[in-house]
């Protein structure tokens, strides 16, 4: 009987952690470059990902062969870990200059898609959202975790998650509507990226209501 990705995986086999590589580094990636905004810090935390994935194999509980929630729960909280430390060093620059803040250099690497104004918006609007809530709208919208699945990457109910996506979608649709009416210049923000072949489905405009 042939064993399972999972049972491979957990029983040590390095092709099974190859065979996860391949099929799920870049969705991984768009995860972590939607959060980041920076392509070089993306991939660092799709390394940091997967090595924290192959020292964790042997505790991998029992499951379907879908390794999806468990590998965006590690990729979770690399990001915890790197938003903090990135956190951390802005507050450091911002005490050593006044110069302006570096530009996301998001824009690079994306290409422009018909609603970036809102699409715009709604990035900008995602910091006002509470962790927990930015969490299970990137693992919901972005990343296409089932509701089942994403509580399992988080380790919360499944309520859980129902509860946090509803408050989000409601605060990211003031948030964003608030934005808009600012009147600020539309920035260009990530709706594909470069060579993978990561798209975004939706516009986020659609996504959060």
């Amino acid at each position: 009987m042939e064993l399972s990705q999972r049972a491979r995986l957990r029983a040590g086999d390095q092709g099974a952690l190859g065979e996860l590589f391949d099929t799920h580094a870049q969705a991984v990636y768009g995860y972590a470059l939607r959060t980041l905004g920076n392509w070089a810090a993306a991939e660092d935390v799709v390394s940091l990902t997967f090595l924290e994935a192959w020292r964790l194999h042997r505790k991998i509980h029992d499951g379907d062969d879908d390794l999806r929630p468990w590998l965006f729960g590690i990729a979770t909280n690399v990001l915890r870990n790197t938003t903090r430390a990135t956190r951390r060093h802005r507050a450091a620059m911002s005490r050593l200059t006044e110069c302006r803040s570096a530009p996301d250099f998001a824009d690079e690497l994306v290409s422009r898609i018909d609603d970036s104004a809102q699409l715009a918006a709604v990035h900008r609007a995602l910091p006002g959202l509470r962790r927990s809530e930015r969490e299970v709208f990137r693992l919901c919208v972005w990343v296409g975790l089932d509701y089942a699945s994403a509580a399992e990457a988080l380790g919360v109910p499944v309520g859980t998650v129902r509860s946090r996506l509803s408050r989000a979608r409601a605060r990211l649709r003031s948030l964003a509507e608030h934005e808009l009416t600012q009147g600020r210049e539309p920035a260009r923000t990530i709706g594909q990226v470069r060579g993978g072949g990561f798209e975004a489905a939706r516009s986020l405009q659609e996504e959060i209501r």
